[in-house]
């Protein structure tokens, strides 16, 4: 009650200062904007009247424009919300690129240089030009190289929207996907709504283990699955969804069945962080002996970043990375995590960070084919440094 009062006054306050003229309503948006920063440091209970009180409106739209679907931009490393008649005008969001360096500076002839990988091409570098592909010379490296380019090749379609796919026409109905999230449509073939999946198959372990259609249905793409009955996405029907509020709460209630399934749970949903659930043990079993799962972690990924939650992709493949690499877990998942799930990142800068700490973690690190050599070799430097700087404290500590 008390809080309910003080919010009560201070919106009175702030709408009689907003319909002050200047410099007064610019004073007041900056002294809420230093008000809401300095909330960030205070405990996390105390954390949502910040934000209800003092967030100020520029940052609650350019949320609301983040949460939209969207969509790497190869050329330039920059997300663009879709919007296909006004592209042009669409607001970029552009991360700070650590990575920016001459340094790192890909040249084509580099062992490693991927054509399907823009991940460290400059931003004029990426197009439909078919550029050459370098490998290694033989052996098992070239095996894994021709497995990554492979991988490469279907993520990058992914990445570029599916450039040249013309959108499919529904005889009767126009948003099969969109309806089904809706809760208007079942499924087929197995006759579910989108309440009595997450109702009924929440914890059946065994039945989302053995059925395969309904991974199409919880998770769509552009892309066609091995259930012939489902649907894939229209540009029309991914701009519908992303508007759909109650389309998207249910996306995120699958997203969240699925990461149960996998012995994971969702830690935060304004960050996507994740973490170990309490029965990991049990659920990494299963999935490091099943590994078509591997596949349908990558449909997830990919239906995550068209469908709204691309700020969902790097937390989960970061904890996928860590599970492989540091802590030993999943040995089957390890090569899907570094071939398809990286690169299912739309964020060019995020990929970039995922790359790093699999090489940081990875061994040997001769047989790492998923970067080019020359990046591989600045890494190698900086981590030899630090190496040698904590050898010398550890030494001038000692005496």
């Amino acid at each position: 009650m008390a809080v309910g009062l003080i919010l009560n006054i201070f919106n009175v306050i702030s709408r009689g200062i907003s319909d002050l003229p200047e410099p007064f309503k610019t004073w007041w948006g900056w002294t809420r904007l230093c008000i809401y920063k300095c909330f960030r440091w205070i405990p996390n209970f105390l954390r949502p009247i910040g934000d209800l009180i003092f967030r100020p409106r520029s940052l609650k739209e350019a949320e609301r424009q983040q949460e939209r679907r969207y969509s790497s931009d190869p050329e330039s490393g920059e997300f663009q919300t879709v919007n296909d008649s006004h592209r042009e005008n669409n607001t970029k969001i552009k991360a700070e690129d650590e990575f920016s360096g001459a340094e790192y500076k890909v040249d084509r002839e580099d062992d490693f240089y991927c054509q399907y990988d823009s991940t460290w091409e400059a931003e004029d570098s990426e197009s439909n030009k078919t550029q050459k592909t370098t490998s290694p010379a033989g052996g098992y490296r070239s095996y894994k190289f021709s497995r990554f380019e492979n991988a490469a090749r279907d993520m990058q379609k992914y990445r570029r929207n599916y450039p040249g796919q013309n959108s499919r026409e529904q005889e009767h109905d126009e948003n099969p996907n969109l309806s089904f999230y809706r809760g208007e449509t079942r499924s087929l073939p197995d006759g579910f709504t989108i309440n009595g999946f997450h109702e009924r198959w929440y914890g059946n372990y065994e039945k989302l283990e053995r059925v395969h259609t309904f991974i199409q249905w919880l998770f769509p793409l552009q892309e066609p699955g091995m259930n012939y009955q489902a649907k894939t996405l229209t540009k029309k029907e991914i701009q519908e969804f992303l508007d759909s509020k109650k389309a998207k709460q249910n996306l995120l209630r699958s997203y969240k069945l699925m990461l149960d399934f996998y012995g994971i749970e969702l830690k935060d949903e304004e960050t996507g962080d994740v973490q170990r659930a309490s029965n990991w043990r049990e659920r990494f079993q299963n999935l490091n002996s099943h590994t078509h799962n591997n596949l349908r972690i990558t449909r997830i990924l990919k239906c995550l970043g068209t469908l709204g939650y691309p700020k969902f992709q790097y937390p989960l493949v970061r904890f996928f990375l860590e599970e492989t690499l540091v802590k030993g877990e999943l040995p089957n998942v390890k090569d899907s995590a570094l071939s398809y799930f990286v690169f299912a990142v739309l964020s060019k800068q995020e990929r970039r960070r995922l790359l790093r700490f699999a090489f940081q973690h990875y061994e040997p690190k001769e047989e790492f084919v998923w970067c080019p050599k020359k990046v591989q070799k600045v890494w190698l430097g900086q981590q030899n440094y630090m190496r040698d700087e904590g050898q010398s404290f550890k030494n001038s500590s000692d005496h």
